[in-house]
């Protein structure tokens, strides 16, 4: 499995960074973790085409994770006219959400998609296939709605992303025995109540037991103060081998 940081940024595009999205490859199937606004311009920013896609996994229905959709969706039907299957992956009500993103960005689409779309309910405790990719989602602490820990396994290797929340709990067995756990950390010492933070996250270290951690979706406070940070950071473009 290979990962491909396309974008490690908040909601606000702190640091020039773009908004949430990770491209996995494993084999010939290739997913995007999340699919925020920014992430059709990340994609092209680079080199990565739309058409090669499988599969979208979604772990929260925030702007910054899947607002990148309706104009995902639109370019596959009108500019290049796709005819490759698409699955889209997320947590109940993906469907619902989808049609209400495109309504509020695109107005009344009456589209009969040219190309197979399909949708994939994610729910806790199930174990959902996904493109041939086991795909597990745990109930994270992010505000309303549901918001999904991902853990994602090719059978060879296992990618882990605590998608956003404060400290919980459950981020131990998000973690354990991942290959790669990406873990937000939105601020450096200030706690909120939907986000973590470093000073936090640093003393839960030692109960994440996974193989390489690093964190993603920092604020331009937390991104002011990396070099007080003990673990690897995520950027923009970066690409890890599993």
């Amino acid at each position: 499995m290979r990962v491909k940081i396309l974008g490690s940024g908040d909601a606000f595009g702190s640091g020039g960074r773009f908004n949430t999205c990770f491209h996995l490859t494993s084999g010939d199937t290739r997913i995007l973790v999340d699919c925020g606004a920014s992430s059709m311009v990340a994609l092209r920013h680079f080199g990565v085409d739309p058409d090669s896609i499988d599969a979208i996994v979604i772990s929260h229905f925030h702007g910054d994770h899947y607002g990148g959709l309706p104009f995902f969706l639109l370019y596959s039907q009108y500019e290049s006219k796709r005819k490759r299957p698409l699955t889209l992956a997320g947590p109940p009500g993906l469907r619902e959400r989808v049609t209400q993103a495109l309504k509020a960005c695109f107005g009344d689409l009456r589209t009969d998609w040219r190309f197979p779309l399909e949708f994939v309910e994610l729910h806790p405790g199930m174990v959902s296939r996904v493109e041939g990719l086991a795909v597990e989602p745990i109930p994270v602490e992010h505000g309303t709605g549901p918001t999904f820990a991902l853990r994602i396994d090719d059978g060879d290797k296992l990618f882990a992303y605590s998608s956003d929340t404060t400290w919980t709990d459950a981020l131990p067995a998000v973690a354990q025995d991942a290959d790669l756990f990406l873990v937000e950390c939105y601020a450096y010492d200030e706690q909120l109540p939907n986000h973590c933070d470093w000073r936090t996250l640093s003393r839960h270290l030692p109960d994440l037991h996974a193989r390489r951690i690093m964190l993603t979706h920092m604020s331009a406070p937390m991104l002011a103060r990396l070099d007080e940070v003990s673990i690897e950071t995520a950027y923009d473009g970066l690409e890890i081998g599993l």
